[in-house]
């Protein structure tokens, strides 16, 4: 298994017009350690939320990376 992060814009399109992160993680809980760290400058850098793909299995979509 291996997991990343998809990030998207505020209406779920990927954001692919810039240079983002594109770490791979060997687990579910390393991923989501990941983005607690680093959802602020996602978030800096345009991406509005993001979803969760364990290889192309989406495990969760549409988190928001606002505080709203």
């Amino acid at each position: 298994m291996t997991w990343r992060w998809r990030y998207e814009n505020a209406h779920g399109g990927e954001v692919t017009d810039r240079p983002l992160p594109r770490e791979v993680f060997p687990s579910q809980a390393d991923a989501e350690s990941w983005l607690g760290e680093n959802w602020r400058d996602l978030l800096e850098s345009g991406v509005e939320q993001v979803a969760l793909l364990d290889e192309d299995r989406v495990e969760y979509q549409g988190l928001s990376l606002r505080a709203e």
